[in-house]
């Protein structure tokens, strides 16, 4: 294949795969986030026999069943575009990634879409303890589904746990608990789960909100924003303290797109962070910034040292910081060290066999840099993983601040004369959505142009397909994700308007 060609096939990948993963993480969240509300909602109905809290928990219930619904439609879709589109990686990988994917097919996704059924039909029908299990192991499902779901996520970001066999030409498994406990692996699933359950406080707050502008169902209206806004301020903070620790994690894993992240090109000690700035191409970031900030978030020392963009890239010997060339040497020396064991074990020579071996597992970590002939193809888009990320964390301090004084207010009993709070709730859905995709282009466009860290790049993941196939998958996915999603809020949006099944409007 054509040098322009493969190019045109790893974009035009990269952009249906983009597609799908933030068409899915439209769903997701609202479904994670729901699953703990309303579980907290059915309990307080069981706690306190008023029938009060069983409309609202079955208001919101049918909300979640929508959103779940279609939410497993777009992420089947995703799943089989690692056979169909990136095939080189899924051989590659499979050995690992696959075990994950597995056990949240077979147990978390067994486990959800078992008792959901329960949970959404079994009013009346069984009794009222198992009901409300039913309705907690939902909830639990959903985010043993999202656990895995992440580990393989994250695995991709930091390989832990593998070896690379010659035999074979994959990766394989040599410690479960090192791939599932890596700090990536539990910084990446506490954070996003953690944002999941801020969107949806969100989304129940919002929708309350606007049944009190409306003047109808104030009180339901009230106590589901009582119930999500205590909830939602625990999120939020935790956001902000899992972000810390993922920070930090990112400092030590991927360099390059903590880098990408503050717009760094020139590293140093006691790096200040930039708090509002602009970024600039082949420049440092120029703003507003917090002295040392950076360098503590990743050294925890406010004098720390931290490589920019041109210290990875041309090394930095006085902090032992290879440049990216030699890691292309390096890398160079692992594929061709492979192809020559695999010459020799062919030929049944083990001593030359054994020596291949130990050259390629000397320089197997930088593996993946002999696919680049330019130093700057290893660098991720700046600007956009630049903007990505701070107008996330500007959106994340500002959370933590509304939800406060929602829930101060709730208390009081005066959120509910606030109109300009209450149309601002409306909005903070939109914006929780907004900072959610943000994340995730900063997490995956900030690591480019790996598909796994250091070892794959994205042009030696792809399937052998024609540019024009995925072209045309990508319009058609493009075209049925969002009609999913139009049929989705219109069927919200109806069953808002008609709001919940209450016996009295003082219910």
């Amino acid at each position: 294949m054509s040098e322009h060609l493969l190019t045109a096939l790893v974009d035009w990948s990269r952009a249906q795969f983009a597609l799908t993963a933030m068409y899915h993480w439209i769903f997701v969240p609202l479904t994670l986030g729901l699953s703990f509300i309303i579980a907290f909602m059915h309990t307080l109905y069981v706690r306190s026999g008023e029938e009060k809290w069983k409309e609202t928990t079955k208001f919101w219930m049918k909300l979640f069943a929508v959103n779940f619904a279609i939410g497993v439609a777009t992420g089947i879709i995703l799943e089989f575009e690692f056979g169909t589109n990136w095939s080189n990686y899924s051989w590659f990988v499979g050995d690992i990634f696959g075990a994950p994917l597995a056990i949240e097919g077979i147990f978390a996704f067994f486990m959800e879409s078992t008792f959901v059924a329960v949970m959404l039909f079994g009013w009346g029908r069984v009794n009222k303890k198992f009901h409300l299990w039913s309705t907690w192991l939902t909830a639990i499902g959903t985010n043993l589904s999202a656990i895995w779901i992440l580990v393989a996520n994250a695995w991709m970001q930091d390989p832990a746990g593998t070896v690379f066999n010659p035999e074979t030409a994959r990766n394989e498994m040599v410690s479960f608990a090192s791939v599932v406990l890596s700090e990536t692996a539990v910084n990446k699933f506490l954070h996003t789960i953690t944002q999941a359950y801020l969107l949806g406080s969100f989304f129940v707050i919002g929708v309350a909100s606007w049944y009190i502008l409306k003047n109808r169902h104030i009180l339901f209206a009230k106590r589901s924003i009582l119930v999500a806004s205590v909830f939602g301020l625990f999120a939020s903070i935790m956001v902000a303290v899992t972000g810390d620790g993922s920070a930090y994690n990112v400092a030590k894993k991927q360099p390059m797109k903590l880098a990408a992240m503050e717009g760094l090109y020139n590293g140093g000690e006691n790096v200040g962070l930039i708090a509002i700035g602009i970024a600039k191409k082949g420049d440092d970031a120029v703003g507003i910034k917090l002295p040392g900030i950076l360098s503590f978030f990743a050294t925890r020392d406010f004098n720390g040292y931290v490589p920019g963009i041109n210290d990875l890239l041309y090394g930095d010997p006085d902090h032992d910081i290879p440049s990216t060339q030699d890691r292309m040497f390096s890398g160079k020396i692992a594929v061709d060290a492979f192809k020559n064991y695999k010459i020799a074990f062919d030929a049944g020579d083990t001593v030359a066999a054994a020596e291949y071996k130990q050259l390629l597992e000397d320089n197997y970590h930088n593996f993946g840099y002999a696919y680049f002939e330019d130093v700057e193809e290893t660098v991720p888009p700046v600007a956009l993983t630049f903007y990505s990320f701070h107008l996330m964390v500007m959106l994340g301090g500002y959370f933590i601040f509304i939800f406060a004084v929602i829930l101060f207010l709730s208390l009081k009993d005066k959120f509910a004369n606030k109109k300009l709070l209450l149309k601002l709730s409306v909005l903070n859905i939109f914006l929780a959505y907004l900072a959610s995709q943000l994340g995730w282009i900063v997490a995956e466009v900030g690591r480019q142009p790996w598909t796994i860290q250091d070892i794959l790049p994205v042009q030696a993941a792809t399937s052998g397909l024609q540019a024009s196939s995925v072209q045309i998958t990508f319009f058609m996915f493009a075209a049925i994700f969002t009609a999913l999603l139009i049929a989705e809020l219109g069927i919200m949006f109806k069953m808002i308007k008609k709001g919940p099944n209450l016996n009295n409007e003082e219910a």
